[in-house]
């Protein structure tokens, strides 16, 4: 296997902080044209707003940036143990 260096480990995380990034946004700005208002602490509790709750558009976008998110995490996890 080809060496993982914190050069690698650092272009990877800062692409998954974007895609991270650009999702959370996109469900934000979904989240406030179905229920106008709501923040994103609010979006984190979407069983309080009926309206998200029930949307399975709102629910898709969540669910990839929840995605997003487990993959982040992953990678990190997998490259730190390559890198150490």
């Amino acid at each position: 296997m080809a060496s993982v260096t914190r050069e690698t480990l650092a272009i990877i995380d800062r692409l998954m902080l974007e895609l991270v990034e650009y999702q959370e946004n996109k469900v934000l700005a979904m989240a406030r044209r179905i229920h106008p208002g709501v923040t994103a602490e609010d979006i984190r509790n979407p069983h309080d707003f009926p309206a998200l709750r029930d949307n399975p558009e709102w629910n898709f976008e969540d669910g990839i940036l929840s995605g997003y998110k487990s993959a982040h995490m992953a990678l990190r996890a997998k490259l730190l143990e390559l890198i150490d």
